[in-house]
């Protein structure tokens, strides 16, 4: 699979002006970046990119050419410079998720056969473990060989030096050549590095501002990591539109708060329980200032009622459906029309197709069928891993989904996680939506287990806010005025803690179905 500098099928490059040195020129003195350690207009940032890019390109103990380059760093200033400088140095920006424990980081590491990783201060110690978990012998052979370490403060601030004088030519970049390598969730089995490539962002970015809209004004809050396409996302989009990004280091609701209120922020993007903890944060507060004009809430189904909770008081939230492998948004709802259409994750974004494959054919209207997706946002591929066949450019995505006959995409479940008790089918996210709705739930997970009567019976987790746990059949009971009685839980189980979910906040299925597996066998045989 092709990376960095490389062009697909030997074809003439397809060029356009690189968009921040584009941007530099043309609002040099607006604020680009706004980040915990400090503010970076346009003019600052390009300098700051342009002379980082040059040093990657220099650099002799890795060369980094057509390369991933991996980036382990907190969301602040260095990453956002070297989110822009790796791929100017003709590698690929190959961001590492922070919460990873040193062996899954190293299993990346090897996987993506990086040269070169590029660690802040914060997690030089997590970057050394990593490094140390790849010296120890493998069972088939010898160690496989570690990447170079650099400081990322180092390499982003270098450019400090070499700013100023005359600005040379204006870069291009390559629609066809790969800009980043991006390790999906791994929600099943081992992880993948997505690849993008400059044209998957630049229709993203695009379909984007089509569908929102642009201000001068804008400033697009980003609590949502880098590292992940929902964080990255908004610096590119901020980036093409010549508006401000607001990079916050983690999520945390009193500093979201207080930028939606007190700092102009007109935009944001949160995962459905950074929604749920801003709202409680607020409660009892006067409604959201009207400048704040989208709230787009990803990376997991919202419940009904959390996004009735927002419009009500005043977020104009826009729930959406999208993957790493489609650059982010695949479809976004209109803001404010959640609670007309409660269970929409709204209609494609431009240029992109979305169908319906049901057993082999086109869904019809309302039918329930594996998502399919097409377009310019579409990842050619994965890093280090065979080109894919891909019947007519559709992208499989394994998530289980209908259109309705506006052609509003409401999402059902990932195929994986369907449960099949007695021959029916039972989406999880359906009865997850009804379990919620309870006052005594603040989070729940509903998983198959298996049974030699049913093949599976439908089981759930609850985590409840305070120590009054409601009993199960009053659970059963309220469930079974909403629910068929196939899909109501043989088992509602107290979990303790929050449930485990990925970086972008989708719910680890798989991992509640272990931890309430390793219980059953835990308990004595009666």
């Amino acid at each position: 699979m092709m990376s960095g500098g490389a062009v697909a099928g030997g074809r003439e490059p397809r060029l356009v002006p690189d968009w921040l040195a584009r941007r530099a020129r043309t609002h040099g003195g607006h604020p680009a970046v706004e980040a915990p350690s400090g503010t970076l207009a346009y003019g600052e940032l390009e300098a700051r990119v342009a002379a980082a890019a040059r040093t990657l390109s220099g650099e002799r103990t890795a060369p980094v050419a057509g390369a991933p380059v991996a980036v382990l760093a907190a969301n602040d200033l260095p990453l956002c410079i070297l989110s822009h400088a790796v791929p100017r140095a003709g590698a690929v920006l190959m961001p590492i998720n922070a919460r990873l424990t040193p062996g899954e980081i190293a299993w990346q590491l090897l996987d993506s056969r990086t040269p070169l990783l590029l660690a802040d201060e914060e997690h030089r110690a997590l970057a050394e473990a990593a490094l140390a978990e790849m010296a120890e012998p493998a069972p088939a052979g010898p160690p496989s060989p570690a990447p170079s370490v650099l400081a990322a403060e180092e390499l982003a601030e270098s450019a400090v030096a070499g700013a100023g004088g005359t600005p040379g030519s204006e870069p291009a970049l390559d629609l066809d050549a790969v800009h980043s390598a991006l390790y999906t969730s791994g929600t099943s089995g081992r992880p993948k590095a997505a690849l993008l490539t400059h044209g998957n962002l630049l229709a993203s970015a695009v379909a984007s501002a089509f569908h929102v809209g642009v201000r001068a004004e804008d400033r697009w809050l980003a609590p949502l990591p880098l590292y992940h396409v929902g964080g990255l996302s908004v610096l590119i989009r901020s980036t093409l539109a010549g508006t401000t990004a607001v990079v916050h280091r983690r999520f945390d609701e009193a500093a979201v708060s207080r930028a939606l209120r007190e700092q102009g922020v007109t935009l944001t993007s949160l995962v459905p329980a950074m929604l749920g903890r801003l709202l409680d944060y607020d409660a009892g507060r006067p409604p959201y200032p009207a400048a704040v004009r989208a709230v787009l809430v990803g990376g997991a189904g919202a419940p009904a009622g959390l996004l009735g909770r927002a419009e009500e008081r005043g977020l104009p939230v826009a729930p959406t459906y999208g993957l790493t492998e489609a650059a982010s948004q695949v479809t976004t709802l209109a803001p404010g029309q959640a609670r007309r259409r409660p269970r929409s994750s709204g209609q494609p974004l431009l240029g992109v197709s979305v169908a319906i494959d049901a057993g082999g054919r086109r869904a019809q209207p309302g039918e329930i069928g594996e998502i399919l997706v097409a377009g310019p946002t579409v990842s050619p591929g994965y890093l280090n891993r065979p080109a894919e066949r891909r019947e007519g450019g559709w992208l499989r995505t394994g998530d289980l989904g209908a259109l309705d006959a506006d052609g509003h995409l409401e999402v059902a479940d990932r195929r994986d996680d369907l449960v099949v008790s007695g021959g029916e089918n039972v989406y999880p996210a359906e009865v997850e939506a009804a379990l919620a709705a309870h006052p005594a739930v603040q989070e729940c997970a509903v998983v198959g287990l298996p049974d030699e009567r049913w093949g599976q019976v439908v089981v759930a987790a609850i985590v409840c806010p305070g120590p009054d746990v409601p009993a199960g059949s009053s659970l059963e009971a309220f469930l079974r005025g909403q629910l068929a009685g196939y899909k109501v839980p043989r088992r509602i189980e107290v979990w303790e803690g929050p449930l485990p979910r990925t970086a972008s906040g989708k719910l680890l299925r798989r991992r509640v179905r272990e931890g309430l597996t390793d219980r059953d066998r835990a308990r004595p045989a009666r």
